[in-house]
């Protein structure tokens, strides 16, 4: 699956989001703020996705993308932000940058839909394999039905009275 790189500095967040992550294979990277993404970048290497909060302390997640993208090979890293921030004006710089834009609190499988158009189909798993054509259905052979049994002789015409009448 992917690397995804989760940056916020709400620890219970952050959390979360590993975890949903996880649980759907990917491996992910997380970090507190800005500065610590950078250095973890430098260290462990690119993410394939970026999930980011807009307000954190010393820089903003919006400058962080475009730092990331400013490093070698990150130029067209896709992004998810996350935030708490509703304003318009927020929005639309998330936006500007290409991103997806999450509100929080967010809904986990709004999230994982998010993650899977940012990373686009898996190149992995190669395009998926044509289905063979189902086999024609073939009538099943009549059905030989006994002639109908000569209709029953009426209730009156065969009924006895019981012994001792």
């Amino acid at each position: 699956m992917a690397r995804i790189l989760v940056v916020d500095d709400d620890r219970d967040l952050r959390g979360l989001v590993d975890f949903r992550l996880r649980k759907a294979g990917h491996q992910v990277l997380t970090a507190v703020d800005g500065a610590d993404a950078l250095a973890l970048v430098a260290t462990r290497g690119t993410p394939d996705l970026a999930i980011l909060d807009i307000m954190m302390p010393g820089m903003s997640g919006l400058d962080l993308l475009v730092a990331l993208r400013r490093r070698d090979g990150l130029a067209q890293l896709p992004a998810i932000f996350l935030s708490a921030r509703i304003l318009p004006a927020d929005i639309a710089a998330g936006r500007e940058l290409g991103a997806t834009y999450l509100t929080k609190p967010f809904v986990a499988p709004a999230l994982m839909a998010a993650v899977t158009a940012a990373l686009g189909p898996g190149d992995d798993w190669g395009p998926a394999p044509a289905r063979p054509s189902p086999a024609p259905v073939r009538p099943s052979p009549a059905i030989v039905r006994a002639p109908p049994a000569p209709p029953a002789a009426s209730r009156a015409s065969t009924s006895r009275p019981p012994p001792g009448y």
